[in-house]
């Protein structure tokens, strides 16, 4: 009985997580408690046992979508083929900014104090300028791209907007394929330098 309870609470915490994901990349962080119990189906009291306030449950859905960012780092530098681990994570990357990108600029913005993005950040920025060296090492990469140009590539992918999040991110897909076809070192020609500008991830701030 006792193992019955932890599933079902795993799962109602899982669904809830879920479903605040959801509403708060949909419409920020003002959507209300008993609106998100609503959607998980779940009586509001289940959800303030669990995540008394809404600064918790939001900090526990940001620390699943941090998580998840940290996952695609992960697995790119684990892949064997370093050119193909950049393609996959700069896709990807910009499929989750959309998917992620208000809720994440809403948190930061409405806690700015908290120390989970900061650490959060300063190891993406490492791990990635671990993967971009990789890939230059075997040839793939030109060699001129920097680590700082992630930051172009999340403004241009952030400044789409085609109506719905579903046409909005197949439309980001597609520029971040076009982007990372002339990141090869066998199509490069001389760029101007790199513009060092501020870099969030998994999202870039703009709403």
């Amino acid at each position: 009985m006792a193992t019955r309870l932890r599933s079902d609470a795993a799962a109602n915490r899982a669904k809830i997580l879920e479903v605040a994901r959801a509403a708060f990349a949909d419409e920020g962080l003002e959507i209300s408690m008993e609106e998100i119990a609503r959607r998980a189906g779940l009586a509001p009291a289940t959800l303030y046992r669990r995540f008394p306030t809404k600064e918790a449950l939001a900090a526990a859905a940001f620390a699943e979508q941090l998580a998840a960012c940290a996952h695609v780092l992960d697995v790119a530098l684990a892949d064997p083929d370093p050119w193909r681990g950049f393609c996959r994570f700069i896709l990807k990357l910009c499929t989750q900014q959309h998917r992620d990108r208000r809720f994440l600029s809403a948190f930061t913005a409405a806690f700015p104090h908290r120390t989970e993005f900061e650490i959060f950040r300063q190891r993406a920025h490492e791990q990635f300028a671990q993967l971009v060296r990789r890939a230059q090492e075997t040839g793939s990469l030109r060699h001129d791209f920097d680590p700082a140009d992630l930051s172009l590539i999340l403004l241009a992918s952030g400044g789409i907007n085609a109506g719905t999040r579903e046409m909005t991110t197949a439309a980001s897909r597609r520029l971040a394929s076009y982007l990372v076809q002339a990141f090869r070192s066998d199509r490069a020609t001389p760029l101007a330098p790199p513009l060092r500008i501020p870099l969030d991830l998994p999202g870039s701030r703009q709403s």
